[in-house]
């Protein structure tokens, strides 16, 4: 049985190689073309399918890796930018601060025989009813109380409270500041003190003195807690009601106190005590 079955595979085997033989003498004489045409197209069909899969997938691949590598290429941008954004914001405050240091610096030339100190505000004072900041210079700095505080654009207030490190300033605009001031162009005499909605006024002008819309406010040196000549403001409007024996004049500082970050102290300035030539009451 099983010589047999060895016996019928040879002879299958002889039979295909046969058939294999006599197929290939015949494609080689060109009588099988026909045949081969009709049976290669779908052949080739597949074979241009399969092409076009593969050349997909490769396409689809490099694509894939070039979505890839622009994504890693764009976080690195980012990141480049962002950094480029943080040095121009620290290279603008740096030129700002340049800048307001430089114009303080020139207007310390203003001030014949005072000497300054350049402060830093660190604190505003977040209550509506005081008007007050904080700076980073003390007393170990020589700052001590009553001292002006100043900036180029004018007078910012007076120091009221001093630590070893720090200190805080009265500002203009607070209800109980009052300034003894003049306007520039008539030398008329008054005081300026602060508004609750943190503007100024200018009372107690004489009646017979012209007030002008512009004319600039200075201080006048009177009362000893100021030197004289330093820019307060400029006269929006002036009001006066019947009856009154004085004028009085709204003024707009040329400083915006929101915004304030440096300021000079006047260190070498010592208010005035003029307590001691006040009359003793009568009992």
């Amino acid at each position: 049985m099983r010589r047999r079955m060895r016996s019928n595979r040879f002879i299958f085997f002889l039979v295909c190689m046969f058939a294999c033989g006599c197929l290939i003498i015949t494609s080689a004489a060109g009588s099988l073309a026909g045949i081969e045409g009709f049976a290669g197209t779908p052949l080739n069909i597949l074979s241009g399918i399969f092409t076009d899969v593969t050349q997909g997938l490769d396409n689809l691949v490099s694509d894939l890796r070039e979505i890839q590598r622009l994504r890693a290429r764009n976080a690195e941008l980012e990141e480049a930018l962002a950094r480029s954004q943080a040095e121009l914001v620290e290279l603008r405050e740096i030129a700002s601060d340049a800048q307001r240091l430089a114009a303080l610096l020139d207007y310390t030339n203003t001030f014949t025989n005072q000497e300054t100190i350049v402060a830093e505000v660190i604190s505003y004072d977040p209550n509506a009813l005081f008007k007050t900041i904080v700076i980073n210079k003390g007393s170990r700095d020589g700052i001590a109380p009553g001292m002006p505080v100043v900036t180029d654009q004018g007078l910012v207030g007076r120091v009221i409270d001093v630590t070893s490190n720090a200190a805080r300033v009265l500002l203009i605009i607070d209800p109980s500041s009052y300034v003894s001031a003049r306007l520039q162009t008539t030398r008329a005499q008054g005081s300026v003190r602060g508004q609750l909605t943190g503007n100024l006024e200018m009372i107690m002008i004489p009646l017979d003195a012209e007030v002008q819309e512009g004319d600039i406010v200075i201080t006048s040196g009177l009362g000893g807690n100021f030197p004289p000549d330093i820019p307060i403001g400029q006269v929006t409007s002036k009001r006066q009601f019947e009856f009154e024996l004085n004028q009085v004049a709204q003024i707009r500082s040329l400083i915006n106190f929101d915004t304030l970050e440096f300021v000079l102290v006047v260190t070498s300035f010592e208010p005035v005590d003029l307590s001691v030539f006040e009359e003793p009451e009568e009992e």
